[in-house]
């Protein structure tokens, strides 16, 4: 009987990866289908991508599946064989990611980004808070490739709308891109319905890292009666791709983040947002180095180096603390809501540490 679950420390993980020589593709693709039996979709699923050493994460729900991958580049053709020939599966677009070298700030190249293979049963591939069972994710809105985004963006009938967070936001976007400002796609459900609710005769146009949040934010949209829906195909991914193959204009400006090592893909090199410490310009997200805070936050390379790589001077001075010490100081703390944290009202400006 195969394994399914990995036996292998963190750390020998790592070690194993960074050992490859072999060049790694990174890819992200979803697809909303109702899967019968998702525990067992899963289980033939890891058996046949752990065979080819395939590292990631991907969700599997009723509603269908969400995954970011990497593999080795000699396995590409079997790679897309397995996807082709697993239900529902069939005909799937892969979004590639950009392949930059781990040279902004020792983060990691595309292709190095995971080091385990982790495929989780869920609820729903994209959490969204939706109790309506008259929700129909069947009808959604009409696909827009580079083009004719390009060309409907210009349009002042057309509404640009953000399905991102707002840390994604803040280092990247299209040009005049209304942002729905929250900390979770739950939240902007019934904020971007309400935020539009006298544009019901526009045209909106919908975009998202990769396209599955956009894509069930614009069913949502006609759900409640919104008559021209649109989002864009495959997401910032796929547009920045398209792009640069058909010699298009980028209406897209700065970083797309991405929820993997990197923290960030280069769009443009423009930098659109600043150092939440000193207010120069950044882009860089960094977690705070303090294992009781790992706040999200963007950090310039000037405070990095003076507040080694922490969000305040509290916590720069528990990170200076023996490891001992930090242990004890971490017993009994909640850290639910400070792990990796996002939230709006700790990040927009830390200036004064």
């Amino acid at each position: 009987m195969a394994v399914l679950h990995n036996r292998l420390s963190q750390s020998e993980l790592k070690k194993l990866l960074l050992a490859e020589t072999e060049p790694r593709i990174t890819i992200s693709f979803y697809r909303y289908f109702f899967i019968k039996n998702p525990t067992a979709f899963r289980d033939e699923l890891y058996k046949n991508l752990e065979a080819l050493k395939v590292f990631g994460r991907i969700y599997v729900a009723h509603e269908g599946i969400n995954a970011q991958v990497s593999f080795p580049e000699s396995n590409t053709a079997k790679f897309k064989e397995i996807i082709e020939y697993t239900e529902g599966l069939k005909g799937l677009r892969l979004n590639i990611a950009l392949q930059h070298e781990a040279t902004e700030n020792m983060r990691p190249a595309a292709g190095k980004s995971f080091w385990v293979l982790k495929i989780k049963v869920r609820d729903k591939i994209v959490a969204d808070g939706i109790i309506d069972e008259n929700f129909n994710m069947a009808n959604s809105g009409k696909y827009v490739n580079p083009q004719e985004f390009n060309e409907m963006s210009n349009d002042k009938n057309t509404i640009v709308v953000d399905m991102r967070n707002h840390y994604e936001y803040e280092v990247g976007r299209f040009e005049n891109a209304i942002e729905i400002p929250s900390d979770t796609f739950r939240q902007q459900i019934p904020m971007v319905v309400d935020m539009l609710k006298d544009a019901k005769e526009k045209n909106i146009i919908m975009y998202c890292t990769g396209g599955i949040r956009c894509e069930k934010a614009s069913a949502i949209m006609l759900h409640n009666e919104f008559k021209n829906v649109y989002h864009l195909e495959g997401g910032i991914i796929n547009y920045a791709n398209k792009i640069k193959e058909e010699n298009l204009p980028s209406k897209f400006h700065g970083k797309n983040f991405v929820f993997d090592d990197r923290l960030g893909e280069r769009i443009t090199d423009e930098i659109i947002a600043k150092c939440h410490q000193c207010g120069e310009p950044a882009d860089t997200h960094t977690n705070c180095l303090n294992n009781c805070c790992h706040l999200l936050f963007i950090q310039c390379e000037n405070c990095k180096q003076k507040m080694q790589g922490c969000c305040s001077v509290k916590c720069k001075e528990i990170n200076a603390l023996p490891i001992e010490v930090q242990k004890e100081l971490r017993k009994g703390i909640d850290k639910g809501n400070m792990i990796f944290n996002k939230s709006r009202q700790r990040m927009p400006n830390l200036k004064g540490f």
